[in-house]
């Protein structure tokens, strides 16, 4: 295979994007499914919320882990070990007799989703070809598209039929499996020419060390703040329409799908200018930008919601493509440790703002979540302090 790391691998990404939209459809089953489980197994929101935590810490702790090892061993054929355990998730979740089984199920998805992003996230950067923003986020938008599609998905197939039908999305797993297996031949010829060829320095940021610690501790608290928000409409949005407008499930679904689909053009969108504009000023205005969209959210009737919502999953969206590529400048020589940390705060993020919003829920009321969580994107203003990266 005749592989050039100077010129952007457009096939690749293509292809890894199209895994991480599989990938990130599986997962996103599992928010998807929270009405039916309710119902179900007859939980609390603060039980829902515990579902999201599994996922999203199993899903966390492990990536920095696999990130550091496939720094040091790089292994181009891990991704069809997670897409494995994703697949054993999702047939257990289908025929999950309790709720215990459900915790199962997800913290095997979890742990799928732990293996498939460091090194997913390691692909689209060789195959960006120097550009770095656009790679991630046409890798992003694959992810996002995926789990936009997920709530339409369910409401098509599962919600009329039953929760075994979740078994028909292991087709999405079988296909992945073959793209992923196609990838890795490429990363293995990529390692191959590496290894050959002589060792070029790498560049690194203009940075003290200091800097860089307080660099990468702002990037994770405006993760913070990204992804605890968007938890809240990932878990709890289709129960909040229900409950506000007396939506059905499969129209609340729709509503759902609204903030996806925008936060998958979104992502691309953010790519590009973080590409054309500098990544800190992509960050600074998507996630502070977001803020006067979501402090009216929780006032305002079913058109605006919509509107609304569709803003924000546009805005607050296209930070993340930014942030990663900033934090991967930062740390060059650790690509794979890089990706597993920010891709776990993030999903841990996201299981901890669920949980807790989840027993705010039960205690005040669902609207009332949206009234508080109105305020997170405030935090965005701390992007101020983020240096102009200059590299050496």
């Amino acid at each position: 295979m005749n592989i050039n790391t100077q010129k952007t691998a457009y096939p690749i990404l293509a292809a890894i994007a199209v895994a991480h939209l599989l990938n990130d459809l599986l997962q996103a089953v599992i928010p998807a499914m929270y009405p039916q489980l309710e119902q179900r197994y007859s939980l609390s929101m603060a039980q829902v919320g515990i579902i999201t935590l599994c996922f999203q810490l199993s899903a966390s702790i492990f990536q920095p882990l696999v990130g550091s090892y496939t720094d040091k061993r790089p292994q181009p054929f891990s991704q069809l070990v997670g897409m494995f355990f994703s697949a054993v998730g999702i047939a257990v979740l289908a025929y999950a007799p309790s709720y215990g089984w459900v915790l199962i199920a997800v913290t095997l998805v979890g742990i799928g989703s732990s293996i498939f992003h460091p090194e997913a996230s390691r692909i689209a950067f060789f195959a960006s070809g120097g550009k770095r923003s656009l790679a991630q986020s046409i890798f992003q938008i694959g992810g996002n598209t995926g789990t936009a599609l997920a709530p339409l998905l369910i409401a098509w197939i599962v919600i009329p039929n039953g929760q075994q039908h979740i078994l028909w999305f292991l087709t999405f797993a079988f296909l992945a499996k073959i793209i992923l297996f196609y990838i890795a031949i490429w990363r293995k010829a990529v390692l191959k020419e590496i290894k050959n060829t002589p060792k070029k320095a790498i560049i690194l940021p203009d940075l003290t060390q200091k800097q860089i610690n307080k660099s990468i501790v702002i990037l994770l608290v405006l993760i913070f703040s990204k992804y605890f928000y968007t938890a809240g409409i990932t878990s709890y949005f289709q129960f909040y329409t229900i409950k506000k407008f007396g939506l059905t499930e499969v129209q609340a679904q729709v509503y759902l799908f609204y903030f996806l689909i925008a936060a998958a053009i979104g992502t691309l969108l953010g790519g590009f200018f973080g590409d054309k504009f500098g990544r800190k000023y992509v960050i600074w205005f998507s996630i502070l930008g977001a803020a006067p969209f979501t402090l009216a959210l929780p006032y305002v009737g079913l058109e605006l919601t919509a509107v609304f919502v569709v803003i924000i999953g546009l805005v607050i969206s296209s930070a993340f493509p930014a942030i990663l590529v900033y934090a991967q400048e930062l740390l060059p020589k650790k690509l794979g440790m890089v990706s597993g940390l920010f891709y776990g705060f993030a999903f841990g993020m996201g299981g901890l703002g669920s949980a807790v919003l989840g027993f705010m829920a039960d205690k005040t009321g669902i609207e009332y979540v949206y009234q508080v969580c109105s305020f997170l994107p405030l935090i965005g203003l701390i992007a101020y302090f983020l240096p102009d990266l200059r590299r050496k």
